[in-house]
């Protein structure tokens, strides 16, 4: 609830950045960071590291654009307050049964579980034309109006964008108290003593991925609103590392730290074309991670704090010690 609460000094932004900032870097950081929340989330409360996280916001991202409004003549146009409980809803599911198919595997057997189904679901939009448009996908996907104004407005996509963050930070500090979160932990610490209680670990495990496919759905919905369009380029190998990168720069077991990931990468991804060729951003994002992974391990959150801590224990000794005199 804490980090949540950080953002509040973040509906200031729009009154000192203009569009081109408010909607390329503050807008497009919080998405990519509820994203990559999901995956933190995961990492942090269960243990696993999750490949499918792009596959669970593309699934909400089709959904919005084929039963939503596009320019390729594909789908079923729906109200947009039935698209997105719809889109959050087969997100939560597709996250589900991730669960349900990599609930016995721990490690790097979790990493190449969750990365096949990444992987495959990518090549199956690739191919199925009926439902994802096959390569081309879907463009001219406009966020909805309310009372005549688009939610695609940079101002409006930015508040609900906030909003979004706020929320599923929120969620999160709020599921991880919950029995079924206490639960969760336990299965990521102890399984066997979890087994031994007579309570399944299959449960938690499913309903944790779940829970990360809601988190990654209201991403890809907020996404796919911003790019205005989705293809199987959405959901491939690209996007999952991206993912990866921007929670492990923030902090792969900090929540919070997805956020703090999302800015960097957004930045360096914004402004490298300036001082390198674009063919060679994955070369400094690389680097980038090295240097993050050997200086501080636990990411940018962690060093953060290590740094706040040591800036109030010199502080706190002179209390210490006026209180024993």
């Amino acid at each position: 609830m804490k980090q949540a609460l950080i953002l509040i000094p973040l509906l200031a932004l729009p009154l000192v950045l203009n569009d081109f900032w408010l909607t390329q870097v503050a807008t497009r950081s919080l998405i990519l960071g509820v994203m990559a929340l999901s995956l933190s989330f995961l990492a942090t409360y269960l243990g696993v590291v999750s490949f499918a996280q792009a596959t669970m916001a593309g699934i909400a991202g089709y959904t919005i654009a084929y039963f939503g409004p596009n320019t390729v003549g594909v789908g079923t146009p729906l109200p947009f307050w039935v698209t997105i409980p719809m889109a959050l809803i087969f997100a939560t599911l597709s996250g589900a049964l991730v669960g349900l198919i990599a609930r016995r595997s721990r490690g790097i057997y979790a990493i190449m579980i969750t990365l096949a189904i990444g992987v495959a679901f990518f090549y199956f939009t690739r191919q199925n034309y009926t439902l994802f448009n096959g390569w081309t996908g879907f463009s001219g996907v406009r966020a909805p109006e309310v009372a005549g104004v688009s939610l695609r407005n940079p101002l409006l996509l930015y508040l609900l964008s906030l909003s979004t963050a706020g929320i599923a930070l929120a969620l999160v500090s709020g599921f991880v108290r919950s029995p079924l979160g206490l639960t969760i932990q336990a299965v990521r610490d102890a399984p066997g003593r979890v087994l031994a209680l007579g309570i399944s670990v299959t449960t938690p495990i499913v309903a944790a991925f779940a829970f990360s496919g809601l988190l990654a759905g209201a991403g890809g919905i907020l996404n796919v609103w911003y790019q205005e369009r989705i293809s199987s380029f959405s959901v491939g190998l690209g996007p999952i590392i991206d993912i990866l990168i921007i929670s492990v720069i923030g902090g792969l077991r900090h929540p919070g730290g997805a956020f703090v990931g999302a800015v960097v990468f957004v930045l360096l991804d914004t402004f490298a074309v300036d001082l390198i060729d674009r063919e060679r951003f994955n070369t400094l994002i690389g680097v980038v991670l090295l240097l993050i992974v050997i200086v501080a391990p636990g990411g940018l959150q962690q060093l953060a704090q290590d740094w706040a801590a040591r800036l109030r224990s010199p502080q706190a000794k002179p209390k210490q010690a006026s209180e024993h005199s």
